[in-house]
C-alpha cells in the first residue's frame, strides 16, 4: 500500500458504490426493468393475450430471469470467496467481474422493440447482474481491513450514501437527456441526445451503454487508491480453499449468532431485492405509470436512500446495527401492506375520487420509505456481517453473506412470479414479500448485537 494513504484507501473503497449503483438504479429498477415489461407486454397483447394477464406474464418473465441469475450467484459466491482468500488476490477477481458488468450492461442496447429477443436480453442482463454482485462481494470483503470495528458502520453507511447519490445523478441524466416518453421527448421536452431515435426507443436503450461507461469511469479511483491486503496464510490451489470452506460451513450451526444472522438476512434481503426488482414494474402494471414517472419515483427513492444511509451509518455507529436492521424491516413490511392493498381506485377498501392523484402520491411516499429503509438496511447489514467476520477469511465470509442473500434469491422473484401467474394480478403478486420480511425479523432475535468473530 506504499504511496496510498489510509484516507484515500477508504475513499477509493467508498467510491465503488458510486460506480456500481447505476446497475441497480437504472437497469434493475427504474429504467430498463420497466422498459422490458413494457416491450414484453406490447408483444404479448399484439399476439392476443388479455392485457391484465400480459402485465402479470411480463412481471413473471422478469422474475424468472432474476431467479436464474440469483442461483448462479448463490452457489458460486462462497467457492470463489474461499479461492480468493486462499490466493490472496481479490483485485484480480474484481477486474474479471468488472468486465462482466460492462459487457452485460452495454449489451442491453440490443433490446430493440422491433426485434426483441426476450431470452437474449435476459441472458445479457444476467451477465451484468452477476458482474455487479461479484464485484460487490469482493469489494465488501475489503471493508474489515479499512478501519477499527467502531468506525465500520459509519464507513459502510457513507459508502451507501455516496452510491445512492451516484444513482440519483445517473437517473437525472437519463431522464433529462435520454429516456423518451410516449411523445418521443425527454423530461426536458427535447429529443434524446446524439440523434438517438425515439421511435426505436434508442434513448431508453442507451441506459445499458451509459451504465457501462459510468462504471468504467467510476472505478478509476478504486483501482488507483485501493490496495488489497493479502492474507498471511495465502496458499495456491482450489483444494485447500474448498477444504477451508467446508470446515467453515460445518462450523456454522455451532456459531449460533452468525447462523441466525445469515438465515435472517437470507429472507429479508431477498424480500428487499424483490421490492427493488418489482416496484417499478408494479407502478407500470397497476398504476399505468410512464417511464418518466417511474424515473421520478426512482429519484425520490434514491434521494431518501442517500440521506438516510448516511444518517443510519451514524446511528449504527452509536447503537449498533441490530436495532437499525429491525426498524428498517418493520418499515418495509408496512410499505408492502400498503402497496398490496392499493389499486388505482381504492386503498384498504376506501375509494378514491374519480381520476384522483392520491394513489400516485401515496406510491411516491412509499418509494421514499423504500429508499430510506432499504438503504439503511443494506448498510447496517454489511456492518453486522463485519462483526461476524474473521479478517483473515473476509472474502469467504462475504461469499457466505452473498450466499445467504442469493441462496434463495430465486425465492422472492419466483414467489412473485408464481403469485402473479396464479392470480393474474400484478398487485397480488407482491404479497409473498411481506412473509419473507416477517421471517427475517423473527430470526433476527437470535443474533448477538456485538456479533461473533471466531475462526
Amino acid at each position: 500500500m506504499a504511496g496510498v494513504s489510509a484516507k484515500k484507501r477508504i475513499w477509493g473503497w467508498m467510491l465503488f458504490d458510486w460506480a456500481s449503483q447505476p446497475y441497480a438504479t437504472l437497469l434493475l429498477t427504474f429504467i430498463f426493468g420497466p422498459y422490458f415489461a413494457e416491450i414484453v407486454f406490447n408483444n404479448l397483447t399484439a399476439e392476443g393475450m388479455e392485457p391484465q394477464r400480459a402485465k402479470a406474464e411480463a412481471q413473471a418473465l422478469w422474475g424468472y430471469g432474476l431467479a436464474v441469475a440469483g442461483l448462479v450467484i448463490a452457489f458460486a459466491a462462497p467457492v470463489l470467496g474461499a479461492v480468493a482468500d486462499s490466493s490472496g488476490n481479490r483485485m484480480l477477481w474484481i477486474k474479471i467481474f468488472s468486465a462482466f458488468y460492462v459487457v452485460g450492461s452495454a449489451g442491453l442496447w440490443l433490446a430493440n422493440p422491433n426485434d426483441f429477443d426476450t431470452t437474449t436480453i435476459l441472458i445479457l442482463f444476467g451477465i451484468g447482474f452477476i458482474g455487479m454482485e461479484f464485484t460487490t462481494i469482493f469489494t465488501n470483503s475489503i471493508l474489515p481491513s479499512l478501519a477499527p470495528k467502531d468506525q465500520i458502520g459509519r464507513i459502510s453507511g457513507t459508502g451507501f450514501a455516496i452510491g445512492y447519490w451516484g444513482g440519483v445523478l445517473s437517473l437525472f441524466i437519463m431522464l433529462l437527456f435520454f429516456a423518451e416518453n410516449a411523445t418521443g421527448v425527454t423530461l426536458l421536452g427535447i429529443s434524446p441526445l446524439f440523434g438517438l431515435d425515439p421511435a426505436l426507443r434508442e434513448g431508453t436503450r442507451f441506459v445499458g451503454p451509459f451504465t457501462a461507461i459510468w462504471f468504467t469511469l467510476g472505478m478509476i479511483p478504486f483501482f488507483l487508491w485501493v490496495r488489497d491486503t493479502p492474507s498471511a496464510t495465502s496458499s495456491s490451489g482450489i483444494k485447500p480453499a474448498l477444504a477451508t470452506l467446508a470446515a467453515t460451513l460445518k462450523s456454522l450451526p455451532s456459531r449460533h449468532s452468525l447462523f441466525s444472522f445469515l438465515t435472517s438476512s437470507l429472507f429479508y434481503r431477498d424480500a428487499l431485492n424483490g421490492l427493488y426488482g418489482f416496484g417499478a414494474i408494479y407502478a407500470k402494471g397497476v398504476l399505468d405509470w410512464s417511464i418518466i414517472q417511474i424515473g421520478i419515483f426512482g429519484i425520490v427513492g434514491a434521494v431518501t436512500a442517500a440521506i438516510f444511509s448516511y444518517i443510519g451509518g451514524r446511528v449504527d455507529e452509536k447503537i449498533g446495527p441490530k436495532p437499525v436492521i429491525a426498524a428498517s424491516i418493520i418499515l418495509l413490511m408496512a410499505v408492502c401492506i400498503v402497496v398490496v392493498s392499493m389499486t388505482r381506485e381504492s386503498l384498504f377498501g376506501f375509494s378514491f375520487a374519480p381520476n384522483s392523484i392520491a394513489p400516485d402520491m401515496i406510491f411516491f411516499v412509499c418509494g421514499g420509505v423504500i429508499g430510506a429503509a432499504g438503504g439503511v438496511l443494506q448498510a447496517s447489514s454489511r456492518t453486522m456481517m463485519v462483526r461476524h467476520t474473521n479478517p483473515a477469511r473476509a472474502t469467504e465470509a462475504f461469499g457466505l453473506y452473498a450466499l445467504s442473500g442469493k441462496a434463495t434469491a430465486f425465492l422472492a422473484p419466483a414467489l412473485v412470479a408464481l403469485a402473479s401467474d396464479m392470480s393474474g394480478n400484478a398487485r397480488i403478486g407482491i404479497t409473498p414479500l411481506i412473509a419473507l420480511f416477517f421471517i427475517g425479523l423473527i430470526l433476527l432475535l437470535w443474533v448477538k448485537p456485538e456479533g461473533d468473530q471466531t475462526a
